[in-house]
């Protein structure tokens, strides 16, 4: 088959996202960028600084915007390490990706200025605090882009050159990243990438409530997770309404049926990817799917499952 089209991973969290990621990596044409990028959609990311120089766009909005993905791409990315430690620059090329940060700033600044540094401590506009008072900070002038999609495409370029070149350094012609929440922004990963295809994976809601409960980063009550999960179902659906995913490349499939049948919906699923079926290492399996069935008891199975009445319906399930 012709070379697929690169893959965003989509889901609520502890729905398959990472199984299905690692799965989609292990074909033989589609790298798995091996851990959640992060700098597309988080807060101070592409997705902020889209927004910030284009729409949102004056000096001040602009500045904080660049100021926030410097960080990010500088000091938050390099600094976070995987479980089996590594970074995001080593995975997808340490030098490719230094080079590539590099390149991006003169395209998204108009200018720089040194302002004088207000005086901090005991000190006034003519007379510094002490001997190591900074005289001066640096301060950049954002571009403006009345063209938003010159802007996306230099941001595509840096998407670009680190996810096809480790793509490339793996011997295979695309790539896959995963980023759970890419559920809520498929709008900008589309503009982003136009010929990307998101794979979003479901699980039935109890079920996903029920992992939440057991992750260090999510509320550990029943009512904390509901008030955490519930939001994130129905903005999902709320932009689903929205929108006809029929004309997208949009693959939706259930981890329940992945397992059920494992070998017939990997195959289908490749095929949807556009790639020949493979038989990968990893798999969906039922009994590891039904290990969280048992953990409330009735009452609170009840009372959970009447919290999302309207959203399993909503997700296809019973």
């Amino acid at each position: 088959m012709s070379s697929p089209s690169p893959v965003f991973v989509a889901g609520t969290g502890r729905s398959g996202t990472s199984r299905i990621a690692d799965i989609i990596g292990q074909h033989p044409l589609i790298h798995r960028i091996p851990m959640e990028t992060r700098f597309l959609i988080d807060p101070g990311g592409l997705r902020d600084l889209a927004d910030a120089l284009t729409d949102r766009y004056d000096p001040t909005v602009g500045e904080d915007a660049l100021h926030r993905l410097s960080d990010f791409l500088t000091v938050r990315v390099p600094g976070r390490r995987d479980d089996r430690g590594k970074t995001v620059p080593e995975l997808v090329g340490e030098q490719r990706y230094r080079d590539a940060v590099q390149r991006l700033w003169p395209q998204l600044i108009t200018h720089t200025f040194e302002e004088p540094a207000p005086a901090e401590g005991f000190g006034n506009a003519d007379r510094p605090a002490g001997p190591f008072a900074p005289p001066s900070r640096p301060r950049v002038v954002p571009r403006y882009f009345s063209d938003r999609s010159e802007l996306v495409g230099i941001l595509r370029n840096l998407v670009n050159t680190l996810f096809a070149g480790a793509a490339a350094d793996a011997g295979k012609p695309t790539w896959c990243e995963k980023t759970p929440f890419n559920l809520l922004c498929m709008d900008f990963l589309w503009e982003l990438v136009p010929e990307a295809t998101i794979v979003h994976i479901k699980r039935h809601p109890v079920s996903v409530l029920a992992s939440h409960l057991a992750q260090p980063w999510a509320p550990s009550t029943v009512d904390g997770a509901l008030a955490y999960l519930k939001p994130i179902y129905e903005r999902w659906l709320t932009w689903k309404d929205t929108v006809d995913l029929t004309g997208r490349r949009y693959i939706e499939v259930k981890a329940e049926e992945l397992a059920a049948d494992w070998r017939g919906q990997r195959k289908g699923l490749f095929e949807r990817l556009g790639v020949d079926d493979f038989a990968t290492p990893s798999e969906f399996q039922s009994h590891k799917l039904a290990n969280r069935n048992n953990q409330f008891d009735d009452d609170t199975r009840e009372f959970v499952k009447e919290a999302l009445s309207k959203i399993i319906p909503a997700m296809g399930y019973e």
